[in-house]
């Protein structure tokens, strides 16, 4: 796996595992704290603690891509599962 292609998969993890992560911690919005900011959507969370998510993003993203590698470096693939495999009697040519 080259540079590149490691840096694109690990960065759509992170934004995949970020829109997973957000929701997590957010107690109230600003409309149930009671304080709505002017030019804010009452919806809005009240503290939304984005520091924490993003190192929470980071640390979840890191070791489902250290499992990633792991699993391409070691040589299983989908190939392997065998509930995957179509059945040989599949490729046969229709009414043979």
């Amino acid at each position: 796996m080259s540079v590149a292609f490691g840096l694109a998969i690990y960065f759509m993890l992170w934004w995949i595992i970020l829109f997973a992560i957000l929701p997590f911690g957010m107690r109230r919005t600003q409309e149930e704290a009671g304080e709505v900011l002017p030019g804010s959507e009452p919806s809005a969370p009240e503290r939304p603690q984005f520091l924490k998510v993003i190192v929470v993003t980071t640390i979840v993203t890191t070791i489902v891509f250290a499992g990633y590698v792991a699993l391409r470096s070691s040589g299983y693939g989908l190939d392997d599962i065998p509930f995957l495999k179509p059945p040989a009697s599949s490729y046969d040519a229709p009414g043979s």
